[in-house]
């Protein structure tokens, strides 16, 4: 595994993280074994949320920290782990955003499901505009100076979001964000247009989520076949499958596949290998939900991509590094 510094932070994580969304796995004594599998392999960043729970599921909300808990017991002094805060946790007025009272209730929930007296990274899971910015940044500074988090950061939000949070921060004196959460693969590179030289330019990290883009580049899937059976993909309509494989998303599937056979990689592992390529990029969270597909994912790293093979990947997905629509699949703030 490697190693690298999250921005311009002194904190040290490994290129790949493992995330808890756990949307695929029902099993909590499985995803507990997940994850003490991927610290034997390596990992030491752990991406959870005080929304993640097994399949997905609001009956299961705050489940994925209580079972980071368990591992947590044996190796919190050697993890990095993150949580999240703004993302809808239940029916009443204040159980989403991020005003200054729900930001400080449920940084003490997930203290308490975490079984720990911090959180390394704390990171406002979606922007939450009918809350002003500086309430939220002073909340969050609060929380950096009484020591219940050390370091803070944003997901899924816009380059100039990030700049203005900055900004915020720096006018107040305050702490500032060290990284952004996003999206980012090869069927989604918009980030290349506007946050990689705002991150080149301020220093911070980059957690690249979805690098297969919600399974299409695993493996899985073919463009002259229908989703597999049982699969995510497999729920949409088979014309809407086959109108998307009719597209750009269809040819970068067939060069991965081809890439894939020529380097004896698997494609998951060459579309993450593809991912870490950019020095921008500081990891690629897993969102794999099974030993298995934890076992594949490490298989991104130590390794490096030839440029021709490269320079294949970056000319086929060309299209979606100026595709300024939705991602592919659901942005994930639960």
């Amino acid at each position: 595994m490697e190693y690298v510094q999250l921005g311009q932070a002194g904190v040290k994580v490994s290129r790949l993280a493992l995330g808890l969304g756990l949307r695929g796995q029902s099993n909590p004594a499985e995803a507990q074994r997940m994850i003490e599998r991927a610290i034997n392999l390596g990992v030491n960043f752990i991406d959870c949320a005080n929304v993640y729970g097994p399949m997905d599921d609001r009956a299961n909300i705050g489940q994925s920290e209580e079972i980071l808990a368990q591992v947590l017991k044996q190796h919190r002094d050697d993890l990095v782990i993150s949580s999240k805060v703004a993302s809808q946790i239940g029916t009443k007025p204040n159980d989403r955003g991020l005003s200054r009272y729900h930001i400080l209730r449920e940084v003490e929930r997930s203290l308490d499901r975490l079984r720990t007296d911090h959180i390394d990274i704390y990171l406002i899971h979606a922007p939450d505009q009918r809350v002003p910015l500086e309430e939220t940044m002073r909340t969050l500074d609060d929380l950096v100076c009484s020591g219940k988090v050390r370091y803070i950061g944003c997901c899924n939000f816009a380059a100039w979001r990030v700049c203005e949070a900055l900004w915020t921060s720096d006018k107040a004196n305050g702490t500032p964000f060290i990284c952004v959460q996003n999206p980012y693969s090869l069927l989604g590179r918009w980030l290349e247009l506007e946050m990689f030289p705002l991150v080149r330019n301020q220093g911070l990290g980059i957690m690249a989520y979805s690098p297969l883009a919600v399974g299409l580049l695993s493996g899985w899937y073919h463009p002259e076949r229908p989703a597999p059976e049982g699969s995510l993909w497999a729920r949409h309509s088979a014309w809407d499958f086959q109108q998307l494989m009719q597209g750009t998303p269809g040819e970068v599937i067939r060069v991965l596949l081809t890439v894939a056979d020529a380097v004896g990689k698997s494609p998951a592992q060459v579309a993450m290998a593809w991912v870490l390529s950019h020095p921008e990029i500081t990891c690629a969270i897993m969102g794999g939900d099974t030993i298995a597909h934890l076992d594949e994912n490490v298989g991104a790293v130590g390794w490096i991509l030839d440029p021709e093979h490269k320079q294949q990947l970056d000319d086929v997905s060309a299209p979606m590094r100026n595709n300024l629509s939705a991602p592919i699949g659901p942005i994930d703030i639960g």
